[in-house]
């Protein structure tokens, strides 16, 4: 039985589609990532998994059942605001959170200084991560838990996560920052609030292709090269251009006088992305 299981998942607000007809499987010990543009749809699937927000359409099971109280109990879930009460301590938070669930609080930085509003992002976050957890969750779900914090908190925090997915715990992540991203059993990607692919990192790149501009001159084959609809991304002083016009991309290079050395290569997983969520934009 899958701890997440969502079918035909719509939520609608008007006449704008948030959440669009997702399919969605989340199993034990698994750890999903979630990407996607600001304005996916990320959040609201997210509320829509944890049944804060009821969907247009559609069905969502935690463990099996409907989502309600009952089976909330086995998720922790850190939500992008944190969910931390800023004029409380750490120490008081974590009893706060550890009461609700009748479980005994984390001694995590229980001698902490200060109220949670006036520390540090970094030390919000763990301390939410670990007000999430105190309860040992069969599902965890975080929402952008590493924002804004160093690369070193972030790799402290992809650790635990792996420790409470080892431990049986089903693991879902949304994140922006592809480092992150590659460390996940699978990926979901959405783009304009339905899934625009989803697999692993390999399943995800598949074989796409980018192409390379090597020139000496950079700045102008980048000018030349920038055209409507062309995606151009500068890596170093490489030109990366999404999809693969070799021809085209020469004939500008040409039209310019600018010698340059041009040549297909790999995607990376965050080219791939751009590419899925273009391809669903362009269907929808």
């Amino acid at each position: 039985m899958s701890s997440v299981a969502a079918r035909g998942l719509t939520r609608s607000f008007g006449s704008f589609t948030a959440v669009d007809d997702v399919d969605l499987d989340l199993d034990a010990g698994e750890v999903v990532g979630l990407l996607g543009a600001n304005g996916a749809g990320k959040t609201t699937l997210i509320r829509l998994l944890l049944g804060v927000l009821r969907p247009t359409s559609g069905s969502v099971r935690l463990f099996g059942a409907p989502p309600s109280r009952a089976e909330r109990r086995r998720v922790g879930y850190v939500p992008q605001n944190l969910g931390l009460y800023g004029d409380l301590t750490i120490a008081e938070n974590l009893e706060f959170r550890a009461g609700l669930f009748g479980v005994s609080p984390s001694p995590y930085r229980r001698d902490e200084p200060g109220l949670v509003g006036h520390l540090s992002l970094g030390i919000q976050r763990q301390a939410a991560f670990e007000a999430a957890t105190q309860h040992r969750p069969d599902l965890l779900i975080l929402d952008e838990p590493t924002s804004g914090v160093s690369p070193l908190a972030r790799s402290r925090l992809w650790n635990m996560l792996r420790e409470h997915s080892d431990a049986g715990a089903a693991v879902l992540v949304s994140t922006h920052y592809m480092d992150e991203a590659e460390q996940a059993d699978r990926l979901v990607v959405m783009a304009n609030g339905a899934i625009a692919g989803q697999g692993a990192v390999a399943d995800i790149v598949a074989g796409r292709q980018v192409v390379e501009v090597r020139a000496p001159d950079w700045r102008a084959a980048l000018a030349a090269l920038e055209r409507d609809r062309r995606i151009v991304l500068l890596d170093g002083r490489a030109i990366r251009i999404l999809g693969d016009d070799v021809p085209a991309i020469r004939a500008d290079l040409r039209g310019a006088s600018i010698a340059a050395e041009v040549r297909l290569v790999p995607a990376s997983l965050n080219e791939a992305l751009v590419e899925l969520s273009r391809a669903r934009s362009d269907s929808a």
